[in-house]
């Protein structure tokens, strides 16, 4: 029997995370957001939405440190703390997040390829490509989950080398003077914070991978916070160069701003293709484990959950994936769904840290080798709960209503673990 194919910290877990989270986001809206809020709001966006994924990503680095972590990633470490009707729901709400999450990425890359080759962005012909490039990518991942990796290593250099070129640029656009403060006809802080949040959600990627991983309880701290400080440092860097070198009203109407003001606009055309791309790739590979640990916990039809092949790979789900993300693409227009699969997001978030500072109080065989202080998981949720309030109460209203008949429906079949939980504790 051949051999299942391991990953190790870079591969495995640095790599699709980083290549999530320097995503379209960073090339097609973090210019837009500088230009209209200035050095200081941007900033501030930046660090609350990474207080959220910095929280979490430390409370999942512990607990994953304390036990094994199989299959699922996320949705394993809350099923096997808080239950399976809690771990069930959330792990349906990050299974859909991450399957509509490629549609929304494939999007992107549609409308950018499609300019590249002199054709109009039309919803028909978005669909067209989109839906070509998703096939594309179904083929890739279905083929190799190592083969996939490869490919990111060359997206993460043709990235590397993009944002070498913007730093490099040399342009006339330069402004009296730099820009600090937000512009009078800005968008409110909390709408632009909307838009950046999905950008610091790609740390679930290399979570995602752990059943793929030689060692995922000390892959998966080390290869999430390496992720997560190189994102922040380059979002800060990139921030920082744009308030004092590029004019704010260039920021805000020049879509093209990059590819006009960076030293070699193709590399730039390259790493926003390849940002697109790898994100999709993240995803794509992500979604149908958690789907394939669902099933295997009975709270999926089973055939979900069949694996195939030395690495057990998860096929029938990857399928599905592609089902969900296909009909996105179809629907074209995604910012409500957007909308709700943000919320999505972040719900789960509040609940990893929620199960931290629960594992930590109220499980007595709790010894994570990496602990940090429950406070830091507290605001983590704390900080997720203000948010979902503040960013679009009626997506939250949606969410809330789906994921509690989900929750009582699992509840109702009285769904539980051998092993048992930190909750009955």
């Amino acid at each position: 029997m051949a051999k299942a194919k391991k990953f190790g910290t870079f591969g495995g877990v640095f790599i699709p995370s980083i290549l999530t989270l320097l995503g379209v986001i960073m090339y097609m809206r973090l210019p837009w957001i500088t230009g209209q809020m200035g050095l200081w709001g941007t900033l501030a966006i930046i660090f609350v939405a990474h207080i959220v994924s910095g929280c979490t990503g430390l409370s999942v680095a512990s607990i994953a440190t304390d036990k094994r972590v199989e299959t699922g990633g996320t949705y394993y470490i809350i099923s096997r703390s808080l239950g399976l009707p809690i771990g069930g729901t959330l792990g349906w709400a990050l299974f859909a997040g991450l399957s509509l999450s490629v549609s929304l990425y494939l999007i992107g890359f549609a409308e950018v390829f499609l300019g590249l080759l002199g054709m109009e962005a039309t919803l028909d012909n978005i669909r067209i490509m989109g839906s070509i490039i998703l096939f594309a990518v179904l083929v890739l991942t279905f083929i190799s989950t190592s083969l996939t990796i490869k490919t990111q290593y060359i997206i993460l250099t043709i990235m590397v080398l993009s944002i070498l070129s913007i730093f490099l640029g040399r342009h006339d656009l330069h402004p009296a003077e730099p820009q600090v403060s937000a512009i009078p006809e800005a968008l409110p802080w909390i709408t632009l914070f909307a838009i950046f949040f999905p950008a610091v959600t790609g740390f679930e990627a290399g979570v995602a991978m752990s059943g793929d991983l030689k060692d995922a309880r000390k892959s998966i701290p080390r290869g999430t916070i390496m992720a997560i400080l190189t994102a922040l440092v380059i979002y800060v860097g990139l921030t920082i160069f744009f308030s004092y070198t590029v004019d704010s009203s260039q920021l805000v109407n020049d879509p093209n701003i990059l590819f006009n003001t960076s030293l070699v606009p193709q590399l730039v055309m390259a790493g926003v293709l390849g940002a697109t791309l790898s994100s999709a790739l993240g995803s794509i590979l992500g979604a149908p484990r958690i789907l394939q640990a669902v099933a295997n916990d009975r709270i999926a039809p089973s055939f979900l959950g069949k694996g195939f092949g030395a690495s057990n790979e998860p096929r029938n789900a990857l399928i599905f994936t592609y089902m969900i993300a296909q009909a996105g693409i179809l629907i074209g227009e995604l910012n409500a769904i957007a909308r709700v699969v943000t919320i999505f997001f972040i719900i789960t978030y509040g609940f990893l840290n929620i199960t931290y500072t629960v594992e930590s109080w109220a499980s007595s065989d709790f010894r994570p080798s990496f602990k940090i202080p429950r406070i830091v998981s507290i605001i983590g949720a704390l900080a997720c709960i203000i948010l979902m309030i503040q960013l679009d109460i009626l997506a939250l209203g949606i969410a809330a209503v789906i994921l509690t008949a989900l929750f009582l429906y699992l509840r109702k079949k009285e769904l539980s673990l051998s092993t048992g939980d930190s909750r009955s504790s």
